[in-house]
């Protein structure tokens, strides 16, 4: 089976006021001198609020899994060190929109304050990342043109980012919404073939619409930096089981659309108008109303758009052994709920403070 590499986002937040902390440098470097994380494992990101955990490559979910509870138990240590907890949420519950949190001091991200100002200033939005490798980047272009039709069913899965400033969004992943205001940003579009692909990137930065492939925001994309497929549109996880869970169905995914394009199976014929409006009611929804199925124009209830994904992806999950674990999690989330719900949950028992205890409280298995 294909290696697999997760990326994991978490905000820090003061314990007394939940407002996210600019310590990221700080429990960055405590957890290196402590030893916890090797190398470039723990990395600061965007603003000085945020860290960001990468896995090494890995052949099998019970390394992904005991790799990120590694990664989470590492910088819980280093941020209680230093005053802070992590938050594996996608969107701070609280923050002081009066004093935006600082970037971090690189000339990317301060180029980027310059570009687009309030855009950075609402950037407090984690996502989880999960690479999986391809044999090449024909191979990659291929898999991305069979992903797009599951992308909002993976995003209403993963989503844990309902609340912003205190109150409900009425969204499910509002980090969605946030980081669709970037130029490149959104549902990537279907690609000829790989020079297709390379050509309308280079377009884009002769242009100077994004200074480099980095900027490229889509939630699926070509990573420039591996051998892999990078999914994006997944919110990070308030456990780190449930990341596992995405980490598997998204391999599975990747290894299902290799072995279409190997058979010659057409491109899924998704109307762009379609497969827009499904990641929206994706968003706004997450799993408490139907999903859309962009190839058919079709509503199903969630529980069912699940257990069509669970068949569509049965041969890869039984080849990589994957199948009990990742269908007993979904399951779960089917039962439980999404992070989305579980904070809502939160929200309405004892207000912002208990979704915060939430969150902090979730960040292990």
């Amino acid at each position: 089976m294909a290696t697999i590499g997760v990326e994991e986002e978490y905000l820090l937040l003061d314990p007394v006021t939940g407002i996210p902390v600019p310590l990221a440098e700080k429990v960055r470097m405590a957890a290196d001198l402590a030893r916890l994380t090797g190398g470039r494992e723990v990395q600061c990101e965007l603003l000085q609020a945020q860290v960001e955990v990468a896995t090494p490559v890995c052949d099998s979910l019970q390394e992904v899994g005991g790799h990120l509870l590694r990664l989470r138990h590492a910088l819980a240590s280093a941020a209680e060190a230093h005053g802070c907890r992590i938050a594996p949420v996608a969107t701070p519950p609280l923050r002081d929109a009066l004093r935006p949190v600082a970037v971090t001091d690189h000339a990317r991200y301060r180029a980027m304050l310059v570009q687009a100002p309030q855009l950075v200033a609402e950037q407090l939005v984690n996502g989880m990342h999960v690479h999986v490798a391809v044999p090449s980047r024909e191979a990659g272009v291929q898999v991305l043109n069979r992903l797009r039709p599951w992308l909002p069913t993976l995003t209403a899965m993963s989503a844990n980012s309902p609340l912003w400033d205190g109150h409900d969004t009425g969204f499910a992943s509002w980090r969605t919404v946030i980081f669709g205001r970037w130029p490149v940003a959104g549902l990537p579009p279907v690609f000829r073939d790989l020079e297709d692909y390379e050509r309308r990137v280079r377009r884009l930065i002769d242009c100077g619409l994004i200074s480099d492939t980095g900027q490229l925001y889509w939630q699926a994309r070509l990573s420039e930096r591996y051998p892999t497929v990078e999914v994006r549109c997944l919110d990070v996880q308030l456990r780190a089981d449930e990341a596992v869970m995405c980490a598997g169905v998204v391999r599975a995914l990747v290894e299902t659309a290799l072995a279409e394009a190997t058979a010659g199976e057409p491109v899924p014929d998704c109307a762009p108008e379609l497969l827009q409006a499904a990641m929206w009611h994706a968003a706004r929804h997450g799993l408490s109303d139907a999903l859309i199925d962009p190839v058919g124009a079709t509503r199903h209830r969630a529980g069912d758009m699940l257990c069509g994904l669970l068949r569509h992806i049965g041969a890869a999950l039984d080849a990589s052994g994957d199948t009990r674990e990742v269908s007993a999690l979904v399951h779960r989330l089917l039962r439980q709920g999404t992070g989305a719900d579980r904070q809502r949950a939160a929200l309405a028992a004892g207000g912002p403070r208990a979704a915060v205890d939430l969150i902090v409280g979730e960040s292990g298995p």
